[in-house]
This record gives C-alpha cells, sequence and structure tokens, in this order.
C-alpha cells in the first residue's frame, strides 16, 4: 500500500512537473507573439490545450490514488498516447519551429515517467 502512496505521489509530481512546463511554453508563445515573432495557430492551440490536460490528468490521478481503476486506466492510456502523439506530430515537416518541437519534446519528458510508472503498478480493482 505504501509502495502504491508512493507511486501516486510520484504521479502528481510528474503531472505537476508536465504542467508547469506545458504553462511556460504557453508564457514563451505569448511574449514571442507580443513581440512580434512569428507564431502560427497551431502553436497556439497546441501551448493553451496541453496545460488543460495537464489538469484533467490530475484530477484522474486524484482519483485513480482514491482507488478508481477506470481513471488509473485513463491516466495509463494518455501517458502513452500522449507522448507518441505530440512528438509525432511535431515531426511533420513545417507544422512548427524546430525549438517548439523540442521544447514540446521536453514538456513530455514527465508523461513518459508517467506511462512507465503505470505500467509497473496498478491499484486493486475499485
Amino acid at each position: 500500500m505504501e509502495s502504491l502512496t508512493h507511486t501516486f505521489r510520484t504521479i502528481r509530481l510528474l503531472v505537476t512537473l508536465y504542467g508547469a512546463l506545458s504553462t511556460a511554453l504557453l508564457g514563451t508563445v505569448a511574449v514571442l507573439a507580443a513581440t512580434g515573432h512569428p507564431v502560427n495557430t497551431f502553436m497556439w492551440v497546441r501551448a493553451v490545450l496541453l496545460p488543460l490536460v495537464a489538469v484533467v490528468i490530475h484530477r484522474l490521478t486524484g482519483s485513480a490514488s482514491r482507488g478508481s481503476r477506470r481513471a488509473f486506466e485513463r491516466v495509463r492510456t494518455l501517458a502513452v498516447v500522449m507522448p507518441i502523439a505530440v512528438i509525432g506530430v511535431d515531426l511533420i515537416p513545417g507544422v512548427c519551429p524546430p525549438w517548439y518541437a523540442v521544447t514540446q519534446s521536453v514538456c513530455m519528458l514527465p508523461v513518459i515517467g508517467i506511462a512507465f510508472l503505470t505500467r509497473r503498478s496498478a491499484p486493486s480493482a475499485g
């Protein structure tokens, strides 16, 4: 039980880190746009959506830590699918500048950590 509690604390910390990195990227996009640098619609949409997803994952993690198997499975699925989708789309030539793709990849590192944690431990049925 203590190990699972520790795992959920670590997942929450990683979600918070992911949210902070994503929010910093949103701030960067806003500053660039405000100072006249080129920022496309894709960058804006992605920069706004990813911090919102952090809130959703945080809430799901809370439910999972209280025994919701369904919430745990959703966190587990999002943690695997998100990095593949985010990095995969960013690699399409011309979608976004290289610095943005690199920054988004860095934002996905905590999510990849969550994927590993949720693969190695699962709560009991609840």
